[in-house]
């Protein structure tokens, strides 16, 4: 068997050398040359999975190691594809979590004055989508003193988005990105929405139309871009962005341990492998968690959103 595996998914080291030759290699390597001859891809968002690249290949297994598969073409006939929902939420939500902190206490980092309550229970958070991540960011804001509602259509749950944007200080969106989502934040919700209002968006890139954010009052904060890396240099750098992070609102040691293992289990489970193990030896040094790391790594950002990828690459997971 082989398999290919991005570099920068952490934990695969030796794991798999009893039963499959294994390559790691960087995303812009998976090439259609490459792939012919390998029996399972495990990736990330930056690798696209589609007829281009699998034509012709033995590719049976797709895991990516990452809560969307946006990027995987879903109406191939591959065998077997899988994600890893839910393996970043709590990082995701501790995310969330700073930049709420970030515009409540005194190190603020706001750059235009955003008019929320002084009495944060009075504060009202929408949380649109309540999944893995929507849950935990909801049951946190509540402990925080937020008063949170939530819209989720498909599972029944809260109130509509109408609603949503008539009577929230602050949205922040937690939905996948499909036909159904992509710029489900566009000019006509934010005409709807309070003129203070604060977007967020660390789901991902698409939900949010960014062009139309640019042109509404809105201020925001944005982790997940369209057309990264290539983003949105005078979005990224406008004073109505209070912070921008470049897309590592789920990078957590915690989360990428949890994406290995599950890619891992399902690999095993496909291929009839023992169940194995992640390499835990490779555990990297955690990065920093300190209080206003998030106002940090936007500060690093907006002095260089063009070094968009290169800081992805580099940051050390919290």
């Amino acid at each position: 068997m082989h398999v290919l595996i991005d570099k920068y998914i952490p934990f695969f080291n030796g794991v798999l050398d009893p039963y499959a030759m294994v390559e790691f290699i960087a995303p812009e390597e998976f090439t259609p040359a490459r792939v012919q001859d390998v029996d399972a891809l495990i990736v990330r968002t930056r690798t696209r999975i589609n007829k281009d690249l699998l034509a012709g290949s033995r590719v049976q297994f797709v895991a990516t190691a990452t809560i969307g598969y946006d990027h995987i073409d879903t109406s191939l006939d591959i065998p077997y594809w899988t994600a890893c929902p839910g393996c970043n939420a709590q990082a995701v939500c501790d995310y969330i979590q700073e930049a709420l902190l970030a515009v409540q206490l005194p190190y603020n980092c706001r750059t235009i004055p955003v008019q929320f309550p002084h009495n944060k229970g009075r504060v009202r958070i929408g949380i649109v989508g309540y999944g893995h991540v929507g849950s935990r960011v909801a049951a946190m804001a509540e402990k925080l003193g937020f008063n949170v509602l939530v819209n989720d259509p498909p599972k029944g749950l809260g109130i509509s988005l109408d609603e949503i944007a008539a009577k929230c200080d602050i949205i922040t969106f937690h939905t996948p990105l499909d036909d159904t989502t992509y710029h489900l934040c566009d000019a006509a919700f934010l005409s709807k929405c309070r003129s203070h209002a604060l977007i967020i968006n660390a789901a991902r890139g698409g939900i949010v139309d960014e062009q139309a954010l640019f042109e509404s009052q809105h201020p925001c904060i944005i982790d997940c871009w369209e057309n990264e890396p290539s983003i949105n240099r005078t979005l990224c750098q406008s004073p109505k962005t209070l912070l921008a992070s470049y897309h590592i609102a789920g990078y957590s040691v915690e989360g990428k341990r949890n994406a290995s293992q599950m890619c891992l289990d399902a690999l095993c489970r496909f291929f009839n492998l023992p169940l194995l193990s992640v390499n835990t030896d490779q555990m990297p040094p955690a990065g920093d968690s300190q209080p206003g790391w998030l106002m940090r790594v936007s500060n690093q950002l907006k002095a260089h959103p063009e070094n968009f990828e290169t800081l992805r690459k580099q940051y050390p997971l919290r």
